[in-house]
């Protein structure tokens, strides 16, 4: 986040040094005054052991949850709180639709004087030390507490808490399933505080190698899967700088042993891209949302359509619902993010333009949005049940067909395939010699007030009756003009 002024450079690395136990993440990084009373629904839990890191657990359970269900760690931003994260990032929603726990973690000014969870800390950051600790500590009380699923325990976290989320799926690979980490920082790219303005404001050069072996060093000798990553990132942050997306793909790609090579990439709402990186079984492993002109900040959707959530606010930035598209990328929705979707039926061209062609089919149960392509090349996206294709070619034919896509990502058959033709394009003149009667009656002309009008040019003919006769010339689809004197 920019500091007062905007200044997205040399007044924040001026700033550093002279904040005492702060990180240039906290740089301005939400606004002072943010709720600290309880949400509701939102309690505080004692005694979930030693905690080194000096934490405080709060933690929000549906009614009616069962036990075998998943359980959530969200960690807040620099300066925010547990009732804040939980009031605006769209968690309860989802704990409530899709029953599952949460728990949010907090941090406050006796840690750092801006309430920042000390990613940049080995001694708070590293398995079995210090912040790292404490959260491992919260999930094995909440675990016992409410049943949940050891085996479905997911973290998450925005900015300095995104920066802990990455580092805890290393420290903790055994324990997380799957991570999610909004506008932060790769794991253990910083290990004194010294280092976080190094990691913020540009690459690291460190190559996917380099980065893959600070998560295996995270956790020496761990011999089991990796945690399932989904990374969201603005192209407008100018507090942690979008190279950290990349450089986050290339750690955990190179941690499950996977190309940097997507194996798809489609349009979301809000301007967001999404490419997902798969698993030798085909599933997403590794998922890497780019939303253009984004700042800083977590991306919320507020609304009550499906895939909305959260409520905007300093540093909850109205794009899209991440908390929604994450749930579903680990199951939460019940999904398994593999099950491919039936072909939609009802592909149909419902009109064409010289330059566009609108397509309409009907809706598959199950899909989140549809891909469309054209001649077999995706061209676009929709969520819902038309597409209007631009920038086409006049007099033209194009074949389409459409896929539906789930809210993991995974892109279902293709429809049987509908060719769409635009108006317009080369067109041969004709020529008709018939009397103003006539030539109305034949579509080519009209008329308005006892007198005739010749289609596209409005060429006045003269008077409507069967005595005035006209050669009109046909020069393009639907436009006549007067050519009496040939044709």
């Amino acid at each position: 986040m920019t500091l007062p002024g905007n200044s997205r450079t040399g007044a924040a690395r001026r700033w550093i040094p002279a904040a005492t136990g702060a990180l240039a993440l906290a740089a301005g990084l939400l606004t002072a005054g943010a709720p600290t009373a309880a949400a509701a629904g939102l309690t505080q839990v004692s005694g979930f052991g030693s905690n080194p890191g000096n934490l405080a657990m709060y933690e929000y359970a549906p009614d009616g949850l069962g036990t075998g269900r998943p359980l959530v760690i969200a960690l807040h931003g620099c300066s925010q709180s547990a009732s804040d994260y939980h009031a605006h990032s769209g968690w309860a929603q989802f704990a409530d639709q899709y029953k599952f726990a949460v728990v949010y973690p907090q941090t406050g000014s006796a840690n750092n004087s801006l309430s920042c969870f000390r990613w940049f800390d080995s001694s708070q950051s590293t398995r079995g030390k210090g912040e790292a600790l404490s959260i491992k500590q919260m999930v094995d009380k909440a675990v016992a507490q409410y049943g949940s699923d050891p085996g479905r325990v997911y973290v998450t976290g925005l900015s300095a808490g995104g920066g802990q989320a990455a580092n805890l799926l290393a420290d903790y690979p055994d324990v997380f399933a799957g991570g999610s980490i909004a506008s932060g920082l790769g794991a253990q790219c910083a290990t004194t505080q010294n280092g976080a303005s190094s990691c913020q404001y540009g690459s690291m050069n460190l190559s996917a190698a380099q980065w893959g072996d600070k998560v295996r060093n995270s956790y020496p000798g761990y011999t089991g899967p990796y945690p399932r990553v989904a990374i969201w990132q603005g192209s407008s942050d100018y507090t942690v700088y979008p190279v950290n997306g990349t450089e986050l793909r290339d750690q955990w790609t190179n941690a499950w042993g996977i190309p940097q090579t997507a194996s798809s990439t489609r349009s979301l709402p809000g301007n967001t891209t999404l490419t997902s990186y798969d698993d030798a079984t085909g599933k997403p492993a590794v998922q890497l949302y780019s939303i253009s002109g984004m700042g800083h900040g977590l991306a919320v959707d507020p609304g009550s359509g499906t895939g909305q959530c959260g409520s905007a606010g300093s540093y909850y930035l109205d794009t899209i619902c991440s908390s929604y598209y994450t749930a579903a990328f680990w199951g939460l929705d019940g999904s398994t993010g593999t099950a491919a979707l039936p072909a939609p039926t009802g592909l149909a061209v419902s009109s064409t333009t010289d330059t566009t062609a609108t397509l309409g089919w009907s809706a598959v149960s199950g899909a989140s949005s549809y891909n469309v392509y054209r001649g077999g090349a995706a061209v676009g996206t929709a969520t819902g049940t038309s597409y209007t294709d631009p920038g086409l070619a006049a007099g033209t034919g194009y074949s389409y067909t459409v896929a539906a896509v789930d809210p993991s990502g995974a892109v279902g058959a293709q429809s049987a395939a509908v060719t769409a033709t635009t108006t317009g394009g080369a067109h041969t003149p004709q020529c008709f010699t018939a009397s103003n009667y006539a030539q109305v009656g034949a579509g080519r002309a009209r008329t308005s007030g006892g007198y005739t009008y010749a289609n596209g040019s409005d060429q006045n003919m003269g008077l409507y009756n069967l005595f005035v006769t006209h050669t009109l010339k046909e020069t393009a689809d639907g436009y006549y003009v007067i050519s009496d004197s040939g044709c």
